[in-house]
């Protein structure tokens, strides 16, 4: 798909996406996952850049994107159906993610959204950010989505509000905080490179989150998100911590996977609880007590990882 607005034909008004067939988009070939490992990240990371450009292309078209979604949208399908401007819906369209049927094994570790600024700029509030140049990441990704409810949640919106900056290498964003070309940068949770490299900078860094009014106005409107804190000290120059609205990633596992292979599996994960957070700082959320506290319902998690909360008295 070409993007640049000097090719577009003046006859074209609007670009209308949908499926051919009985459905809008089954989502990625599955097939395709079985060489996206550890070992191949420069596969990984083409398999992201596809995906992510996919999506980004829409917000460089100059005519309006209107997602005409006829059937099943699934997993990528959904999120194609959801990065135009527009999506209307037929009566038979529907939308869905197939891993949320799956179980919960363990909670990996929180995303309190919030923003960074250089410390010797007049920053303090979201609200002083309005009309600012903010960058809020790749068009698509997952902290996009989070501060869209974050700011919806206070009457605010990304694009109108805000001069929105959307990147096509999320690497590329402190520089332009560095440089005064963006007010902001928004991103979230422990030890993200995006914060770091702002709060390394000569003029040090200042982080902006919803303040407690906000954060029940957010909640009141959101209920999938929840409230978090960043601890003091997870960034230079963050002394205090710093109350924010979340959501968790967590890991999954398929509904077939044997009980016993689950408790087993959450078993191992809290007897090394210690040992991995040695490894990894953010691994110290990775933790049973947060398993259990993150899980919308309980019955989310996979009942052999539920049999294990039991054993050590989290769950009844």
């Amino acid at each position: 798909m070409r993007t640049t607005g000097s090719e577009e034909p003046e006859t074209v008004r609007v670009v209308i996406v949908t499926g051919s067939g009985r459905a809008f988009c089954a989502g990625a070939d599955l097939s395709e996952f079985k060489d996206l490992t550890p070992d191949n990240a420069a596969v990984v990371e083409r398999r992201s850049e596809l995906t992510m450009n996919l999506h980004h292309t829409f917000s460089q078209l100059s005519k309006p994107v209107v997602a005409a979604v006829n059937g099943a949208a699934m997993g990528g399908g959904a999120g194609l159906a959801l990065a135009g401007d527009v999506a209307l819906m037929s009566a038979t369209a529907t939308l869905g993610y197939p891993e949320v049927k799956h179980g919960i094994v363990a909670a990996m570790y929180s995303t309190p959204g919030m923003f960074v600024v250089r410390a010797d700029t007049s920053y303090r509030r979201i609200a002083d950010l309005t009309t600012r140049a903010v960058i809020f990441g790749a068009r698509g990704s997952g902290l996009v989505i989070l501060a869209k409810y974050v700011l919806d949640g206070l009457g605010l919106d990304q694009e109108r509000d805000f001069q929105a900056v959307y990147l096509d290498r999320a690497g590329d964003g402190p520089g332009m905080v560095l440089d005064g070309r963006a007010a902001a940068l928004w991103g979230g949770g422990q030890g993200w490179p995006g914060f770091g490299a702002v709060a390394k900078g000569p003029a040090g860094a200042r982080f902006i989150a919803p303040a407690g009014d906000e954060i029940a106005r957010i909640l009141a409107r959101h209920a999938f998100l929840k409230p978090m804190t960043v601890p003091a000290g997870a960034y230079p120059g963050l002394a205090a911590p710093l109350p924010s609205v979340g959501s968790w990633s967590f890991i999954l596992a398929r509904p077939d996977l044997d009980d016993d292979v689950a408790y087993r599996l959450a078993r191992a994960l809290h007897r090394g609880e210690a040992a991995i957070a040695r490894r990894l700082p953010q691994a110290a959320e990775t933790t049973a007590a947060n398993t259990f506290g993150a899980a919308p319902r309980p019955d989310l998690i996979h009942p052999g990882v539920l049999r294990y909360l039991r054993e050590i008295g989290l769950a009844r």
